[in-house]
């Protein structure tokens, strides 16, 4: 692809808030508002680029203070320089950024941005297929029921399966009876749903491990189980993947896996069977060349994300579009988010993205204060 070289004129960083739907509630914490972080940097040709950065303080231990300082840091030096290589650039301020992977993620998408919007094309088309894998520019989210009363999960559930949702994302990991009740409430509520049940670092392995038992005899089989054990509990890891082989059932790192380094770790171990890419977790190029190790190994991947609004989701969306090789799409975030942050104009109420007619760029402009 050939390079197109700009010049930043100006660079602005805004932490932008929008009220949620109904709070976000994990095994681990909850979000009871979004609360972001942006970026928007403005060439001398009056393009601009967007990034977001959505911190979940519970899970990665970021900050928003400390991203919007970072942002602002990053935002001062990149105020009157050229580049010709936008890439080039993210790297070259990845070092600065690593303990901060959300900043990193908006930087990336920022420049990313522009260089699709001056190149007139879709962000989509920045990232080349994983082989042996094609473009695919339309595919459904499944939708999260979170974390909740038993009651809660049903009306989730018959809200959702009315809308068109195949796919249930089911939060659990907080109280074993109740977790047991909500699972199978959501199957007897969309029989025949694809059920993925995300414990956030919950259980342990023996835990978790006889509550997939007790599943079992209820007549219920996820097909995809994420990150049932603490994050560093790698023996647990395993464990529970090698005990679930053969099952149908496949395990998926998420808070376990942040990094290159640790995908191929897990990898190399035989520590699990998926692997859930976040923007926020890696970076943007970073979680590529994750999905092109995993590809690599056979390694079913899922897509997710933290608390993020339409441009960082629709930019993930672009993403998976471009590399193909997602088995799992988790980018439902925006449902549970009121107001313009809740808008990409790729993805419709039933939870599918269609990226056929993408205009240039990722599509999103969010309004800054």
């Amino acid at each position: 692809m050939e390079r197109v070289s700009f010049a930043i004129e100006d660079a602005t960083v805004a932490i932008i808030k929008a009220p949620m739907i109904t709070p976000f509630r994990i095994a681990t914490g909850q979000h009871d508002e979004l609360e972001n972080v942006f970026l928007r940097l403005r060439t001398s040709d009056g393009i601009c680029g967007y990034g977001e950065a959505a911190v979940a303080a519970h899970i990665t231990g970021e900050t928003v203070a400390t991203t919007l300082a970072n942002l602002q840091t990053v935002a001062a030096s990149l105020k009157g320089r050229k580049t010709d290589d936008p890439e080039e650039a993210c790297r070259e301020f990845a070092p600065a950024l690593a303990g901060n992977h959300a900043a990193l993620a908006a930087l990336e998408m920022a420049l990313l941005d522009i260089s699709s919007r001056m190149r007139r094309i879709p962000f989509h088309q920045l990232f080349a297929p994983a082989a042996p894998h094609r473009p695919r520019l339309s595919f459904a989210t499944d939708i999260t029921v979170v974390i909740g009363t038993l009651e809660e999960a049903r009306a989730a559930a018959r809200h959702y399966a009315a809308r068109g949702f195949t796919r249930f994302k089911i939060k659990i990991g907080r109280d074993e009876e109740l977790d047991l009740q909500r699972v199978l409430a959501v199957q007897e509520i969309v029989p025949g749903c694809e059920l993925t049940l995300d414990a956030n670092v919950g259980y342990g392995a023996e835990q978790m491990l006889a509550f997939m038992d007790r599943l079992d005899r209820g007549g219920v089989r996820p097909i995809l189980l994420e990150q049932p054990v603490p994050k560093h509990d790698w023996e647990g890891l395993t464990a529970v993947t090698a005990a679930l082989e053969g099952s149908g059932t496949l395990v998926c790192a998420d808070e376990s896996v942040g990094s290159l380094a640790t995908a191929r770790r897990a990898i190399d171990n035989g520590a699990v069977s998926a692997i859930n890419i976040k923007f926020m977790k890696s970076g943007i190029l970073e979680g590529a060349e994750i999905a092109r190790l995993a590809t690599a190994h056979s390694i079913p991947l899922m897509l997710g994300a933290m608390i993020e609004g339409a441009l960082s989701i629709t930019a993930a969306a672009h993403f998976a579009a471009g590399l193909g090789c997602f088995d799992f799409i988790d980018l439902d975030t925006t449902f549970f988010i009121a107001g313009d942050l809740a808008r990409s104009p790729y993805l419709d109420d039933s939870g599918r993205f269609d990226l056929q007619r993408a205009g240039h760029g990722i599509g999103v402009e969010p309004a800054f204060p």
